[in-house]
């Protein structure tokens, strides 16, 4: 599903890489953790198989395609098949709740009957069927993030990748979050999730990437 090679990003403005010689790979149906101080390089990695940025060297391929080669035309093709999580959420502030969810079935050009039926069964899964009217700016921090993770996984996408989704949450609100993205990984879908809270981490039988000033170390995935 997700595989690099000697991946290196170096930005202008910067006396050392974000990124340097990471090489992984992630298979399909994987529930893979992102780990590393701020400043790791975990958000340029994300943002890198997302086709948000280009590897300064190094190649990528997310299902086989070479992200590093593709054209900038084929990249919303790329993003149908990816659902993406934010750490700031990046929800529209001038649409409800309910749209925010629609507008990755909308672009994909699903019917509104269909577009209906996915949103209002996305918004009982995160107990937000009450607040479908509402704009993002009268809901918690922990309401956005769950409308958030919604809108990535309404179109059910091979491949979700998740910027510290938990981040400042309270316990109940990370404990929601995660079962949102479990049931979605037993529905096949491949979970690659940065995250700081090694207390989450403990709680998965998952194995773990982690990241040290842009350089990967691999941990076994336990028992």
């Amino acid at each position: 599903m997700i595989e690099t090679f000697h991946v290196t990003k170096t930005y202008k403005d910067s006396d050392r890489p974000a990124l340097r010689d990471v090489s992984l790979r992630i298979e399909k149906g994987e529930f893979v953790f992102l780990t590393g101080a701020s400043g790791a390089g975990k958000s340029t990695l994300l943002r890198i198989i997302f086709a948000a940025e280009l590897p300064t060297s190094g190649q990528v391929f997310v299902n086989n395609v070479n992200i590093a080669k593709m054209k900038k035309r084929d990249i919303p093709n790329l993003r149908r098949q990816v659902g993406v999580v934010f750490q700031d959420f990046k929800l529209i502030q001038s649409r409800t709740v309910f749209e925010n969810i629609a507008y990755t079935l909308r672009v994909l050009g699903q019917d509104e009957d269909e577009v209906r039926t996915r949103v209002y069964k996305m918004l009982k899964s995160i107990g937000l069927f009450h607040k479908q009217h509402s704009l993002p700016k009268a809901l918690s921090g922990g309401e956005q993030q769950r409308v958030a993770v919604a809108r990535a996984l309404v179109n059910d996408p091979p491949l979700l990748l998740a910027d510290e989704p938990t981040g400042n949450l309270d316990a109940e609100t990370t404990t929601a979050v995660m079962e949102l993205l479990a049931r979605a990984h037993a529905r096949g879908t491949t979970l690659f999730v940065a995250t700081h809270d090694l207390a989450l981490i403990q709680q998965f039988n998952n194995r773990v990437i982690h990241l040290e000033q842009g350089l990967i170390h691999l941990t076994p995935k336990k028992g």
